[in-house]
């Protein structure tokens, strides 16, 4: 039975996890399936985790810049499990999916021998370096989810929906950027056309957050090339619910990215 006593860690990890992969529209429905099963296995009330996921948005400075406000009965835990998650992403996104595993192994153990199926693969790697791929999926699986909720699975320039052609693209490199590679601000959600676009510097965001496109290779008599990415110019892109994008990260993109 659900219980009224402090929240405890790996309750708060679940209820910030929830959190980044849940759209902003969701957060406030405790008759959502996804907030029911998960407060039954942390052993809160439907109504208690939706209260929680809404006190956690009201943290977000990407809601608050819209005008949209969570709960204001913020607790200092709430408070400090924030600023956690930003200092350190990946570390994060590391501790939510064990702490996500757990609870749904413990709400559903027949399942527990195909969780994590997609981490199973790299059995042939061992010690330190099976170590660092794990880290390294969990933490691509994580921003995917983040970015997708964030942009309600439609990419931010074209309104596509289409899940399998859709990529949560870095604003500054994954590669380069250890420190961003997991931080749902480092992220847009693209088609995978304009991902490319976006990744060889065709097309960035402005700070008024408007596509520009390049004119450095502009195709000339390419219709689809006109219609597909040219016609987005000084188009405002759909902004995100929550996680908007890091100016600074934009900056970057613009300076040492972009084609001018």
């Amino acid at each position: 039975m659900p219980v009224r006593s402090g929240w405890t860690r790996q309750q708060l990890v679940v209820a910030f996890a929830l959190y980044c992969r849940m759209s902003f529209g969701s957060l406030h429905d405790d008759r959502n399936p996804d907030i029911i099963r998960i407060a039954d296995a942390i052993s809160r009330t439907p109504s208690a985790l939706a209260m929680k996921l809404a006190n956690i948005a009201s943290l977000d400075p990407g809601i608050i810049a819209t005008g949209r406000k969570g709960l204001k009965n913020v607790s200092a835990l709430d408070r400090a499990m924030w600023d956690e998650m930003q200092n350190d992403w990946e570390r994060f996104a590391v501790e939510s999916n064990r702490a996500m595993k757990e609870i749904e192994e413990t709400a559903n153990p027949s399942d527990s021998a195909t969780q994590d199926e997609g981490l199973r693969d790299i059995d042939d790697r061992v010690g330190e370096d099976r170590a660092v791929e794990t880290t390294v999926r969990i933490g691509q699986a994580f921003f995917r989810s983040a970015v997708l909720s964030a942009y309600n699975e439609r990419c931010c320039i074209t309104g596509l929906s289409e899940p399998r052609l859709l990529v949560a693209s870095h604003i500054k490199p994954w590669h380069k950027y250890k420190q961003t590679r997991v931080n749902p601000r480092n992220g847009l959600l693209l088609s995978a056309l304009h991902e490319k676009a976006f990744d060889i510097g065709l097309i960035t965001i402005n700070d008024d957050m408007t596509v520009r496109v390049s004119r450095k290779h502009t195709v000339r008599n390419d219709r689809f090339f006109s219609t597909s990415i040219e016609c987005y110019d000084g188009k405002l892109i759909h902004q995100p619910e929550k996680f908007a994008p890091e100016r600074e990260f934009l900056a970057y993109h613009r300076e040492h990215i972009f084609q001018e």
